[in-house]
């Protein structure tokens, strides 16, 4: 896996001041993608054991609050698979902290479902992730007023409560919200 960019203190991201990681690869091609350049999976750096070692680093300071993935798509089958074991780890160092994801495939249908987005590491990897953004991005339905997000039609989802309760909910809302998965 190749990655674009490391920001060590994104607040636009998540939660809090966080260590964002920009994947390489990413199949959605969304028109008006605000990071084009990561669709290819070749596009910048080796994610390398000095990569993991370089980003737990910068997860240590207690002012930051946790991790963001986004991309490209980091739940690319290939992206998958290089980032569980490293999810692993930074559950594993930091409990404490919260992994937030940004991903073009919705949670129902591509990633608890049958799809192309669904491998071997899908479902370990979505009970390591605590906070959900999901959907495409939309031109159509841009917003700039909203918290997170690019487009009205993208989700935060709050991922525990969802897998617990098999109901989705929402980051930050107590209220029941969608369908039962």
């Amino acid at each position: 896996m190749n990655y674009s960019e490391i920001k060590k203190c994104d607040i636009a991201n998540g939660e809090g001041v966080r260590v964002s990681l920009f994947v390489s690869g990413c199949t959605h091609h969304c028109k008006g993608c605000f990071n084009e350049e990561t669709w290819s999976f070749s596009y910048g750096k080796p994610f390398t054991e000095v990569t993991q070692k370089y980003i737990i680093h910068l997860l240590e300071p207690s002012y930051i609050n946790g991790l963001s993935l986004l991309g490209g798509e980091p739940l690319e089958l290939e992206n998958q698979r290089a980032l569980l074991p490293f999810l692993k780890k930074v559950r594993l160092l930091f409990p404490e902290k919260d992994i937030w994801c940004y991903t073009g495939y919705t949670l129902e249908k591509d990633l608890l479902g049958e799809s192309r987005a669904r491998c071997e590491c899908t479902e370990e990897m979505l009970e390591l992730i605590d906070v959900l953004v999901d959907g495409e991005f939309k031109e159509e339905l841009k917003d700039i007023s909203l918290q997170f997000r690019g487009s009205s039609n993208q989700r935060i989802i709050n991922v525990p409560d969802t897998l617990k309760s098999k109901e989705i909910r929402l980051w930050n809302d107590d209220k029941l919200q969608g369908a039962s998965l």
